[in-house]
C-alpha cells in the first residue's frame, strides 16, 4: 500500500512538473508571439511612414513642376480657346513672342481697338507706338469686348480728349516685364496713378477688371489680356 501510494504521488508529481514546463512553455510562445506581433507593428509602421514621406515629395515635385509651367506659360481663363482660334502665325502665343507689344496688338484679333487707340487711329494726336516699343513693359491690355461695353457717350468722350486718352491708355501700362510671381500687388503705372493686382491664377484682378489671358510675352514686354477698361 506504502509502494502504492509512493506511486501515485509520483505520478501526481509528475504530471503537475509536467504541466508547469508547458505552462513555461506555453508563456514562452505567447511573449514571443508578442515580440513578433509587435516587431511587425513597428515594421509596417516603418514603412507607412517611409510611404507617407515619398507622396509627399513627390507632391512637392508636382507642385514645384506646376509653378515652373505657371511661371512660363500663358494662363487665364481665355487662353485655350485663344490658343485654339490662333494655333499658329503672328496672332499665335509663340508669333506674338518675336516681335513687340505694338506689334503683337497688331496681330491680336482680341486686341484691335486697343491698337487702334495706341496707333493715332482713334485720335491723331494719340501715338503711343514709340512710347511702347521703347522700353519695357506689362500691358494690361483691355479685349475689344472690354471698349464695346462702355457707354458709347463715355468712349466718345475719351476718344475725342487727346490728354484724357493718352491717360487712359498709360494707366494700363507699368514699367518692367511682370511674370505671375511679381504681378499681384500695387503697381504705379506710366500714367503716374496706381493699379491693385490681386487673386491668383485664373482668379487675378486688375483693379475690377478680370483676366482673360496673362503672362503672354513679347520681345520687350509681359501682356495681360483684360476683361475691361481701367480708369484711372
Amino acid at each position: 500500500m506504502n509502494r502504492s501510494l509512493r506511486t501515485r504521488s509520483s505520478a501526481v508529481l509528475s504530471v503537475a512538473a509536467l504541466s508547469v514546463l508547458t505552462l513555461a512553455a506555453c508563456s514562452d510562445d505567447t511573449e514571443e508571439t508578442e515580440d513578433t506581433t509587435a516587431a511587425v507593428e513597428e515594421t509596417t509602421e516603418a514603412m507607412d511612414e517611409t510611404t507617407d514621406e515619398m507622396e509627399t515629395e513627390e507632391e512637392m515635385e508636382e507642385e514645384t513642376t506646376d509653378e515652373m509651367v505657371s511661371a512660363d506659360a500663358p494662363f487665364g481663363p481665355g487662353c485655350a480657346a485663344y490658343v485654339e482660334a490662333n494655333p499658329t502665325g503672328p496672332a499665335s502665343v509663340e508669333g506674338m513672342a518675336e516681335g513687340t507689344v505694338v506689334d503683337a496688338a497688331i496681330a491680336n484679333p482680341e486686341l484691335q481697338t486697343l491698337k487702334a487707340a495706341v496707333a493715332g487711329e482713334l485720335n491723331a494726336d494719340v501715338n503711343l507706338v514709340e512710347t511702347l516699343n521703347g522700353g519695357e513693359f506689362t500691358v494690361l491690355a483691355p479685349i475689344n469686348d472690354a471698349f464695346a461695353a462702355l457707354p458709347e457717350e463715355d468712349l466718345n468722350a475719351v476718344v475725342a480728349d487727346a490728354d484724357l486718352l493718352t491717360g487712359v491708355l498709360t494707366y494700363h501700362v507699368i514699367p518692367g516685364k511682370l511674370g505671375p510671381d511679381e504681378i499681384v500687388g500695387e503697381h504705379e503705372t506710366v500714367n503716374g496713378e496706381i493699379v491693385t493686382v490681386t487673386g491668383m491664377g485664373d482668379d487675378m484682378m486688375f483693379n475690377d477688371a478680370g483676366l482673360v489671358c496673362g503672362n503672354d510675352a513679347t520681345s520687350n514686354a509681359t501682356v495681360y489680356m483684360i476683361d475691361a477698361v481701367l480708369l484711372p
